[in-house]
C-alpha cells in the first residue's frame, strides 16, 4: 500500500499517493506552526517490503469442511454481488463506485442476508479489495491498449480461497492447530517453523479437495548458507534439464511425459460422459489427480534443484528467455511446459535473494552460436548438438557452450564480494 505522511502545524495525517517506478513511497512533509507557512522540507524515503510464504496442509473435520465450503460459497456470492452492482452503477448512471462505498454496504447487506454474519468480517472486506484489485487491473490495460477483459462472475466451485487480512486467526506450534475465526481449530501440518512476523493468513481449497493455508510473512530472517564466490553459467535445454558452466549436467525429468499415457486413459473415460451429469463429475477427479501429480512433483524437482545451485554458488547467471514466444513453436511448447524453466527461473532467483546471491540474467542472444573461446559466431542449426569452432578448433558439447557463454556474460566485476559474505 502506498501512503504520504504529512505532518504540518503538529499535526500528522495520511492520504493515497502514487508510486516511483513501482516502488513505495513515503513522503514526510514538516512545516512551521502558523498561518504564515512558507518553507516545507521534504523527505522521500523508497521502502521495499519483501514478504515470504510458508504454506501448510489443513485436516479439517467433515463439519468443518462444510462450513469452510460455505465460507467459501458465501464469498463467491458477495463477489458477484458487489460485481454486479459496479456494472448497473455504470450502465445506468455512469456511476463508479468506490471500495469504501461498497464495504459500507455489508451491514445492510447482513441484514437481508443473514447467512452472511457466519463469515468473518474482515473476510468479507477482503472479498471487496479482490473485486477492487480486479477493476483496477481492468482499468489499467484499458489505458495500456491491452485487451482488457473485464472482472467476470463467479460460477459454481470457481471460487477456492479466502482470506484473513489483519487478524481472526492464531497458531498453536505445539499442539499442530491452527484457530480460524468463524470456523475452529483446525488440524495443520507444520513441517517447518515459521519465521518472521505473520500478517495475513489464507486458506485455500485445491481442485482435488484438499484444504491448505498459507502465512504471508514479514521481517523474515536471511537463509544461512556458506560463503561462496564461485560464478555459475546455467543454460537450460530439453535434452538435459540444464548443462552447467562446469560441466555437470542435470536430467531433464519428463514428469508430464511419463504421465501422459495414464492421464490419456482418464481423459478418454472423461469424453465419454455428458456434460453436467454427475458420472462425468466422478470422472472428472483422475484427471484432476493426475494434473496434481504431476505439478507437485515438477514443483518438488524444481526447488530443490534451486536450493542446490544456491546452496554452492556465488553468483547464478541465467539467460532472460522470453518463454511465452518460445511455445509458440507447436513442435517443442509441450516439452518446454513440461520442463518449466519459468517456474525454476523464478524459484531461483527467490532463493538466490533469500540467501544473498547474485542473480544475474544476461541476454540470451548468440549464446549457442559465439565460440566459448575466441568469440568467434557460426550458425548452428538445433539439432547440431556439437560445438566445433572453425577459428580456434574449440570442440565441446553445444550446451556447455552456451553455458560457458552465459557465466561469462554474467561475469562480476573485480572486487566483487557477495552480500551472504558482507558482515
Amino acid at each position: 500500500m502506498l501512503f504520504a505522511l504529512v505532518v504540518a502545524a503538529g499535526r500528522p495525517s495520511c492520504f493515497e499517493c502514487s508510486d516511483i517506478a513501482g516502488w513505495p513511497v513515503v513522503f514526510l512533509i514538516y512545516g512551521e506552526r502558523g498561518p504564515h507557512r512558507k518553507a516545507f522540507s521534504v523527505i522521500c524515503a523508497i521502502i521495499h517490503v519483501v514478504r515470504k510464504s510458508f504454506q501448510y496442509r489443513l485436516f479439517p473435520t467433515k463439519q468443518q469442511a462444510r462450513v469452510m465450503q460455505a465460507t467459501l460459497e458465501e464469498c463467491r456470492w458477495l463477489y458477484n454481488h458487489l460485481l454486479e452492482q459496479r456494472k448497473t452503477a455504470w450502465d445506468e448512471r455512469e456511476e463508479t463506485l468506490r471500495l469504501y462505498d461498497q464495504q459500507a454496504t455489508f451491514i445492510a447487506l447482513k441484514a437481508a442476508r443473514p447467512s452472511l454474519t457466519t463469515i468473518y468480517s474482515q473476510v468479507l472486506q477482503d472479498v471487496a479489495v479482490r473485486l477492487d484489485l480486479a477493476m483496477k487491473a481492468f482499468l489499467r490495460r484499458v489505458k495500456a491498449g491491452d485487451k482488457p477483459g473485464y472482472p467476470r462472475f463467479r460460477g459454481f466451485g470457481r471460487y477456492d480461497s479466502f482470506c484473513y487480512p489483519q487478524s481472526g486467526f492464531s497458531i498453536n506450534a505445539e499442539h499442530q492447530r491452527v484457530r480460524l475465526s468463524k470456523i475452529g481449530s483446525v488440524k495443520v501440518v507444520l513441517h517447518r517453523p515459521i519465521h518472521g512476523k505473520i500478517k495475513t493468513c489464507c486458506v485455500r481449497r485445491s481442485s482435488t479437495g484438499k484444504w491448505y493455508v498459507t502465512f504471508s510473512c514479514e521481517d523474515v530472517p536471511a537463509d544461512i548458507v556458506p560463503a561462496s564466490t564461485d560464478v555459475v553459467g546455467i543454460d537450460v535445454g530439453l535434452t538435459h534439464f540444464a548443462t552447467l558452466s562446469t560441466g555437470e549436467q542435470i536430467a531433464n525429468p519428463r514428469f508430464f511425459r511419463s504421465d501422459e499415457r495414464a492421464l490419456a486413459k482418464v481423459q478418454r473415460r472423461l469424453s465419454k460422459e455428458s456434460k453436467g451429469t454427475p458420472e462425468r463429475a466422478k470422472r472428472r477427479k483422475p484427471v484432476t489427480r493426475i494434473h496434481e501429480r504431476i505439478a507437485f512433483r515438477r514443483h518438488d524437482f524444481t526447488h530443490q534443484t534451486a536450493r542446490r545451485l544456491v546452496n554452492r554458488f556465488g553468483v547464478l547467471a541465467v539467460e532472460d528467455l522470453s518463454i511465452s514466444r518460445m511455445v509458440h513453436n507447436h513442435c517443442l511448447s509441450k516439452s518446454i511446459h513440461d520442463a518449466a524453466w519459468g517456474q525454476f527461473s523464478e524459484i531461483l532467483s527467490s532463493k538466490a535473494e533469500s540467501a544473498g546471491r547474485e542473480y544475474i540474467k544476461v541476454n540470451p542472444a548468440y549464446t549457442s552460436q559465439d565460440c566459448s573461446g575466441c568469440g568467434h559466431r557460426q550458425a548452428m542449426p538445433l539439432s547440431e548438438r556439437t560445438y566445433r569452432c572453425l577459428c580456434c578448433g574449440l570442440h565441446l558439447g553445444r550446451d556447455l557452450n552456451a553455458a560457458l557463454n552465459i557465466r561469462a556474460r554474467g561475469q562480476p566485476s573485480p572486487g566483487f564480494v557477495p552480500k551472504s559474505s558482507r558482515l
